[in-house]
């Protein structure tokens, strides 16, 4: 196993004062299988009335937190440390047919029903025309489910270009198509989008990628980010076969867990609601993953 230290802060200041700020985080990784969680903690500034660690539908951390007394800035700051296995796979599960991984159609197989949700439109990963077109030449009748989740994620790194200038964080699988261009999240969500389409139960997962420095170069601290990749379902099972459109690979003992749901919209880093005359704002946000 690798051992990483990820840290990653977010810090808001505003215009004015802030009277209020509620809010939730998804910041501390998973226990997994393939995944321990030696240590975690999580610290907000101004101090919270209410902070109150919780486990959300997904079986993710979710913190929630409330900050009464009024700020000009508000930061949230986590460590964790980690240890990351490559995940193995069944090779048997990973050889059915795709047409088995969909949990509608096949209601009576084991897990089906813990996958189902996960086969359905969601806000960020509509089944659009476009992208349920472009799944077709991945899902070839009787394909391994394997390879056809394998070759739909070595199409779209082929196809679109990494390019952040290209959406937004409210861009839409439409947009996606349209550019053949975006970053991680849009890949994934172009991925899931193709997926459900046709079926197959594929979920969104947040978290990290260890990166190395270029040749020559020392690590930067504070220059990695978030990441974000999907988990599809091997049919019979309880494993979800793990792949990242944006770097054309399965995910290996590189990646760091936080959280899975249907999309972005469920496991956003930090989300909220604030209460002020701020005409303003601005956003900062540092990822470090360090190799233990």
């Amino acid at each position: 196993m690798k051992r990483y230290r990820v840290w990653h802060r977010t810090a808001y200041t505003y215009s004015e004062p802030v009277q209020d700020s509620v809010g939730q985080f998804h910041l501390i990784p998973r226990a997994l299988p393939w995944q321990q969680v030696a240590a975690s903690t999580v610290s907000v500034h101004p101090v919270p009335g209410d902070l109150s660690p919780d486990v959300d539908y997904f079986g993710n951390s979710a913190t929630y937190f409330h900050v009464t007394a009024p700020h000009s800035a508000l930061s949230i700051e986590s460590s964790s440390e980690v240890a990351v296995a490559t995940p193995a796979y069944d090779e048997a599960a990973l050889a059915q047919p795709w047409e088995l991984a969909r949990p509608l159609r096949h209601p009576d197989a084991p897990g089906a029903w813990a996958a189902a949700e996960y086969a359905l439109e969601s806000p960020r990963a509509r089944h659009v025309a476009e992208a349920t077109a472009y799944a077709q030449a991945s899902l070839q009748p009787g394909r391994p489910i394997g390879e056809a989740a394998t070759d739909l994620m070595r199409r779209i790194f082929r196809d679109f270009a990494y390019d952040a200038t290209a959406t937004t964080v409210t861009s839409t699988v439409a947009d996606a198509m349209a550019a053949r261009a975006g970053v991680c999240q849009d890949f994934a969500h172009v991925a899931l989008a193709c997926l459900r389409a046709h079926g197959v139960a594929a979920r969104y997962v947040s978290g990290y990628l260890a990166t190395q420095p270029p040749p020559g170069k020392e690590r930067v601290f504070g220059a990695d980010a978030s990441h974000a990749w999907l988990a599809v379902w091997l049919p019979g099972t309880d494993q979800w076969l793990a792949i990242d459109p944006t770097n054309d690979q399965w995910a290996n003992d590189r990646y760091v867990t936080v959280a899975w749901g249907r999309d972005y919209g469920d496991v956003s880093p930090v989300k909220g609601i604030i209460f002020t005359e701020a005409k303003t704002s601005t956003l900062r946000v540092q990822v470090d993953v360090a190799p233990l």
